[in-house]
């Protein structure tokens, strides 16, 4: 997939969130790459990096991020491992848009293993 179109779908995306989410972001850069970097994986302890689709940088708003004066927030969404492990544009649609929800829940506080609940609760 172009980068253009990859691009366009994270914005959907991001146009996507609730009303009540999009007017709490602020001081965040939303980007795409190709792939993380060696550094990206050795500090989440992964090897591969097909394993990383997104990723948030910054100190969360409910540690009092959103409250000091730092350089932006930063969520990468990843295209490649994307692109690898779903094929169909309306497969990568569908993850580019959790991939994103998942990294703005880390900008707002929302640990891995909470989010893990959620996603089981809304299984039931």
């Amino acid at each position: 997939m172009r980068r253009e179109k990859f691009e366009e779908l994270v914005t959907r995306a991001l146009d996507d969130l609730p009303q009540e989410f999009q007017e709490k972001l602020e001081n965040i850069a939303v980007v795409v790459e190709d792939w993380p970097t060696p550094d990206h994986l050795a500090s989440l302890g992964l090897r591969h990096r097909s394993e990383l689709l997104g990723l948030y940088e910054g100190s969360p708003l409910a540690k009092g991020g959103g409250r000091q004066p730092t350089l932006p927030h930063k969520i990468t969404i990843f295209q490649k491992p994307i692109e690898r492990i779903w094929r169909s544009e309306e497969e990568i649609m569908r993850r580019v848009g959790e991939t994103v929800r998942h990294e703005i829940a880390h900008y707002f506080g929302i640990s891995d293993e909470r989010l893990s609940e959620i996603e089981q609760q809304k299984g039931r």
